[in-house]
């Protein structure tokens, strides 16, 4: 079995279960850090009557179908914020010579907002994000390519890690 997050192999038979924001992972001793180390509870046996089954069987139809109504064909976002949004304003408004009042006319926002983002304290929206491009003549939102998971894999046996998909900054 294979690390979830680095892909390293764990030699022990049972890796060790850690939780990082909400999701239980499988990792190795040196992964462990990165989350808390959850305890094995053994999960409890459900034994259903017939009569009951029916019952169940109408419900999770209904909850099925209102999945389908209100789920999105694509939950992904499609653009996303480049990483030094910030900078770049920053730099290209004092290049231009504006001042932060003068931006602010120019995408009708107010100047505590273009100083919020421009320290980094604040993440634009992409409709803000928009803004600035127009103003500034800048490009602050990339369009996200699909992954392809299996060209990244090196075998095909094995399953992909966090570490195959993610780029972890260091």
């Amino acid at each position: 079995m294979r690390c979830e997050i680095c892909g390293e192999i764990i030699k022990d038979d049972e890796p060790i279960k850690i939780k990082i924001d909400g999701s239980i992972m499988d990792v190795c001793t040196n992964c462990t850090k990165f989350g808390k180390v959850q305890k094995t509870i053994p999960t409890p046996k459900v034994v259903i009557k017939k009569s009951q089954t029916a019952n169940i069987n109408k419900k999770t139809n209904k909850n099925i179908n209102l999945k389908k109504s209100n789920s999105i064909a694509n939950d992904e976002p499609k653009d996303e914020l480049v990483e030094e949004y910030n900078i770049i304003i920053k730099n290209k408004r004092e290049f231009q010579g504006l001042s932060r009042d003068e931006l602010s006319s120019k995408i009708n926002e107010k100047a505590s907002v273009i100083a919020r983002v421009e320290s980094g304290k604040m993440i634009p929206d992409i409709k803000l994000a928009r803004k600035f491009e127009k103003a500034l003549k800048i490009t602050l939102i990339e369009a996200i390519g699909k992954f392809d998971l299996k060209e990244s894999l090196k075998a095909d046996d094995i399953k992909p890690t966090l570490g195959d998909i993610v780029k972890i900054k260091k």
